[in-house]
């Protein structure tokens, strides 16, 4: 995990460990066997529904979806989402991956935690 000292400002701090955890989310995907070389149509990332859930896997969507938004807004200054819950869909999706699904779920929860905390 980085260090964050007091050299950095809240923002940057969020930033820097939001950074950090969507490269783990990545990596964990990418061990799951679920990270795709293919990006769905536009259709299926066209999608209202939360999650995109009628037209994507959960790892679809938090691979072309989630991950490039948060960055995108921190490249912009966007301010990030202060309350958002990924692990419960998460644990849902993730059911037929069994115990290997831990670490995955855990980067997730840290997302959660950190996203969701007071600013």
């Amino acid at each position: 995990m980085i260090d964050v000292s007091k050299n950095f400002t809240k923002s940057q701090s969020l930033e820097l460990l939001s950074n950090q955890l969507l490269t783990e989310l990545s990596q964990q995907l990418n061990n799951q066997g679920l990270w795709q070389e293919k990006k769905p149509s536009f259709c299926q990332l066209s999608s209202t529904e939360p999650f995109c859930c009628d037209t994507l896997a959960f790892e679809q969507w938090l691979q072309f979806v989630f991950i490039p938004k948060i960055q995108s807004m921190m490249v912009q200054g966007i301010p990030l989402p202060t309350k958002i819950a990924l692990t419960p869909m998460a644990e849902e999706s993730f059911k037929y991956l069994g115990s290997a699904s831990g670490e995955l779920i855990n980067v997730l929860a840290k997302i959660d935690q950190l996203l969701s905390a007071p600013r």
